[in-house]
């Protein structure tokens, strides 16, 4: 949720910020006019309270004659001061609503566009150059005995898989390394609920445009994580932080569940897109002031995986249409794919600002005591779709691949080897 004082101070800010997600601008004036609206009822309803308070000081001292028009008087005020009140309530309801359709205010600097008009920051390592024909991941996968979609399919339907055998290691060595990192530059590792109350889900901005992605469980009225985001934001809601303890840093381990509405015949092949993946999810509260570098940090982070796994990738800007509602700047890291001769998304870090904290009650206090709203970063470290980079970019000719020198040791061998049919 936005903040009201900066929308009074600055409107054209959020109408830039509307332009460069490529929505209308014209919300910016019409919750104006409604916060407006709204202040001015509320200043008619306390106005007429007050009154109304007076003229029933004043029966009590009344003589009998003047006593009957007095109690008359306050008979009409309180039936004003009921109607102001329901008026002022309507106003409120109203930009609440409003309010919480607007995502959050774009980061000075962040690109224009769409989905296709991010900005490549860096490039690290040079796509590899095969001397045979490469296999993509999922035959790799079906040659190592780590990936089987057929029995997948057959147990849960289209978009599930097993891990087995080397694959089950590979993604534990890759979650287990991922937290690791995380806990020696200070992340308090988690374990969080997968499955949350709509509040946490609506406070986190993902019950918005995005929300048939989300799975429901109408009977529990509980809602399936997308990404342990959700469970790690709604961790502190209500709260207010100490300031020293800032910034907070968590690191999540979890099962995520996507329905992929809308990727009707996209990535079907393999694990690339898919509704139950695990992940984990670095999540920061700082202060606001110093959420900018914080999210550099956890751009550095995600980047120390990813050259530690010895994969090329790119470091992208996204643009401000394909930015989610809470996300006012995100870095994509996206890794080589060989067979398909393009990057594709490892990890995404996103600068959440004081918008979820706003919507989720999350405060500290700051050094004149008063408190304040903090800002809410997140970034991945690591998920099961890395076994398709790693899988295709180490890969040798007989259907063998290596495994990274440092992850070695969490998977505990050199080369996985295609098992014997």
């Amino acid at each position: 949720m936005i903040d009201l004082r900066a929308l009074r101070d600055d409107p054209d800010r959020l109408r830039a910020s509307q332009r460069a997600r490529g929505e209308d601008d014209s919300i910016a004036d019409l919750l104006l006019d409604l916060d407006s609206r709204r202040r001015s009822a509320l200043s008619r309803f306390e106005s007429l309270r007050a009154e109304q308070k007076s003229v029933g000081k004043s029966v009590s001292a009344a003589s009998p004659g003047e006593r009957e028009e007095l109690l008359a008087a306050a008979k009409s005020l309180a039936a004003d001061v009921k109607g102001a009140e329901a008026e002022a309530d309507r106003l409120g309801a109203e930009l609440d609503s409003a309010l919480s359709g607007v995502a959050n205010l774009v980061e000075e600097g962040a690109p224009e566009g769409g989905v296709d008009d991010f900005t490549v920051l860096d490039s690290v390592g040079t796509p590899r150059e095969f001397d045979f024909t490469p296999r993509d991941h999922l035959e790799l996968g079906e040659m190592l005995g780590a990936i089987d979609t057929e029995r997948g399919a057959k147990v849960s339907g289209a978009r599930f898989y097993f891990l087995t055998g080397v694959g089950a290691m590979l993604e534990l060595g890759l979650l287990n390394m991922a937290m690791q990192q995380a806990a020696a530059n200070g992340f308090t590792p988690m374990v969080p609920p997968v499955l949350v109350k709509p509040e946490t889900m609506e406070g986190t901005g993902f019950l918005g445009a995005h929300a048939d992605e989300v799975y429901r469980l109408p009977a529990d009225d509980l809602y399936l994580v997308g990404t342990s985001e959700v469970p790690l934001a709604g961790y502190h809601a209500g709260e207010i932080l100490p300031a020293d303890a800032l910034p907070n840093r968590y690191a999540g381990w979890s099962t995520c569940f996507r329905r992929e509405a809308g990727s009707y015949g996209k990535d079907t092949r393999g694990i690339i897109r898919v509704h139950q993946f695990n992940k984990v999810e670095m999540f920061v509260y700082t202060r606001p002031e110093d959420a900018h570098e914080e999210h550099l940090r956890l751009l550095a982070w995600e980047r120390e995986m990813l050259d530690r796994l010895e994969l090329p990738y790119r470091v992208i800007d996204v643009a401000g249409g394909d930015l989610g509602a809470s996300a006012a700047r995100k870095y994509d890291c996206e890794a080589w794919v060989p067979t398909q001769g393009r990057y594709r998304e490892l990890t995404s870090t996103s600068n959440c600002t004081d918008f979820q904290a706003r919507r989720l009650n999350i405060r500290y206090r700051g050094e004149d005591g008063k408190p304040r709203f903090a800002a809410t970063l997140n970034g991945t470290l690591a998920t099961t779709r890395w076994i398709v980079a790693l899988l295709e970019n180490h890969q040798r000719a007989d259907g063998s691949v290596v495994v990274p020198e440092a992850l070695r040791p969490f998977v505990g061998r050199e080369v996985l080897e295609p098992v014997k049919s």
